[in-house]
C-alpha cells in the first residue's frame, strides 16, 4: 500500500469526522439567525431550528422550544430536515469509511478484501459528498432568505431585521469539510486502482517470462 493512500485515507476520516460535529452543532445551536433593537437594548433575540432564545446583557437567557411541527415557518421546517438528513448521511458514510481504510484490519491482503474495502470507502466518500451539498444547501437557503429579508424595501426602515447568526458560518464549515473528505475518500480509491492497474502490468510480464525459462528448463529433460 502506497503511503499517499494512507494518508488520504486518514485524512479523509478525519474531515468526515470534523465535518459531522460541525453539522450536529449547527443543528442544535440557537443562532441561525440574530435580532437586536435600539427599543430594547439590553436584549437580543436568537432563532434556531428547535427554539427561540431571548439573551439579556446581563448573562441570563431564556429559551422556548417550539409549539408543534406543523407551525413552523417553511424555511425553518426545510432547514430542519436537510439538517437531519445531513446527520444521518455524514454517520453512514463515516461508519463505510471506517472499515474501508488500509489500517484498519491491515493484515487482511487477499484482493477480495481490498475489493471489499475499496467499494466502502467510495460509498463513504460519495456519502460524505452528498451531506456536504446537503448542509450547503440549508445553510444557503436560510441565507438566501435572510437577505431578502433583510433588504426588503417594503418593510419600514424602523422594524428590526434579522442577521446571520454563528450557526450559520458553522454550517459553512461543515458543508466544506464534508466535501473535502468525500473528495479524499474517492481520491485515494481511484489512486489505490491506478496503483494496482500498474503493479498488474509488470506481473503478468514476470509470470510470461518465468513460463518461458520453466519451459526452456524443460526442453533438455525430454531430449
Amino acid at each position: 500500500m502506497d503511503t499517499g493512500v494512507c494518508v488520504l485515507e486518514l485524512l479523509g476520516v478525519l474531515f468526515c469526522i470534523g465535518a459531522w460535529l460541525c453539522s450536529l452543532a449547527t443543528t442544535t445551536m440557537s443562532t441561525w439567525l440574530t435580532l437586536s433593537t435600539d427599543l430594547l437594548p439590553t436584549e437580543s433575540y436568537e432563532l434556531g431550528l428547535w427554539k427561540t432564545c431571548v439573551v439579556q446583557d446581563l448573562g441570563g437567557m431564556e429559551c422556548r422550544p417550539y409549539d408543534s411541527l406543523l407551525g413552523l415557518p417553511p424555511d425553518i421546517k426545510l432547514a430542519r430536515i436537510l439538517m437531519c438528513v445531513t446527520l444521518a448521511t455524514g454517520l453512514l458514510a463515516l461508519l463505510l469509511s471506517l472499515p474501508g481504510i488500509y489500517l484498519i484490519n491491515s493484515c487482511d491482503s487477499r484482493p477480495e478484501g481490498l475489493r471489499l474495502k475499496r467499494t466502502l470507502k467510495m460509498l463513504g466518500g460519495v456519502l460524505c459528498l452528498v451531506a456536504g451539498v446537503l448542509c450547503l444547501v440549508a445553510v444557503s437557503y436560510i441565507a438566501h432568505l435572510t437577505v431578502l429579508r433583510f433588504f426588503d424595501d417594503s418593510v419600514p426602515a424602523v422594524v428590526p431585521r434579522w442577521e446571520f447568526g454563528d450557526a450559520l458560518f458553522c454550517g459553512w464549515t461543515a458543508a466544506l469539510l464534508h466535501l473535502v473528505a468525500g473528495l479524499l475518500l474517492v481520491a485515494s480509491c481511484l489512486c489505490l486502482q491506478e496503483e494496482h492497474c500498474a503493479l498488474a502490468v509488470p506481473l503478468q510480464r514476470l509470470g510470461g517470462r518465468a513460463d518461458s525459462q520453466a519451459a526452456r528448463r524443460k526442453i533438455p529433460e525430454y531430449v
